[in-house]
């Protein structure tokens, strides 16, 4: 079951930075630039979203995902699939808006990866501090998948859920949840649902905006797609140098 948006807007959309292109060959290119990038925005926005009826029970979560971030020194846009195999699993490849692909976030377990595949580098390490680099504040696993999906366990038990305090709308879905210095609030939910489209987040080092553009339930995995084998042949680098590299200092 599949979350669907206009293939017929989303192909007029394509033919609409083609004739930008093709009428800007006489701008300035950095008119011309700002003018694809801002269509190549627009383009990715579904409209008219829709969500079929939810299996009984739930696997596995995948789809596609905006994302924009702002901090004091800078302020990013980028999209990124993701695939989530319940309970402990996810893949996220994140992307600029051009499609180039910067880096991959592994979790498997008790592991985690931050990948470079134009470098053939990779990090291994605290999952906390891969999803700071993601959005700009430290969660674990279990709290990232939460604050993407809206399917937050309340269980005491959990360690992580201490010190959480959230709020709820009128259909008894959590709607927002502060713990700290982080907060987030629910902009939409999928029709009647208690999945999330749509979340903002704030934190004293940066806030933000995370909108869910597809998402699909119990699809078949494709083989490979948590395999480690890419360790032959990629080069283990410290954080500080997978950072250098991300921040484009190499």
């Amino acid at each position: 079951m599949k979350l669907l948006g206009t293939e017929k807007m989303q192909r007029r959309k394509k033919s609409d930075v083609s004739d930008a292109l093709k009428r800007g060959r006489g701008m300035p290119r950095r008119y011309l630039w700002g003018a694809a990038v801002s269509l190549c925005l627009a383009g990715c926005t579904i409209p008219q979203v829709r969500i079929s009826s939810l299996p009984a029970q739930i696997e596995r979560i995948e789809g596609y995902a905006s994302l924009r971030i702002k901090t004091e020194q800078d302020s990013v846009r980028s999209k990124f699939s993701f695939l989530f195999l319940l309970p402990r699993r996810g893949r996220i490849d994140v992307s600029n808006f051009l499609g180039r692909t910067l880096y991959q976030i592994l979790v498997d377990e008790q592991t985690a990866f931050l990948i470079i595949p134009s470098k053939k580098v990779y990090w291994k390490g605290d999952e906390e501090q891969i999803v700071e680099r993601f959005l700009g504040f430290r969660l674990n696993f279990d709290e990232l998948l939460s604050l993407m999906t809206g399917q937050w366990d309340e269980s005491e038990e959990k360690d992580w859920r201490r010190g959480w305090v959230f709020e709820r709308d009128k259909e008894g879905r959590i709607q927002a949840g502060q713990r700290g210095e982080l907060g987030f609030e629910v902009r939409e939910f999928f029709q009647k649902t208690t999945y999330v489209r749509e979340v903002s987040f704030e934190h004293s080092l940066s806030h933000g905006r995370l909108k869910i553009l597809a998402i699909d339930f119990n699809q078949p995995l494709k083989a490979g797609v948590f395999s480690q084998r890419f360790l032959e042949t990629y080069a283990q680098k410290s954080w500080e140098e997978i950072e250098d590299i991300l921040d484009d200092k190499n």
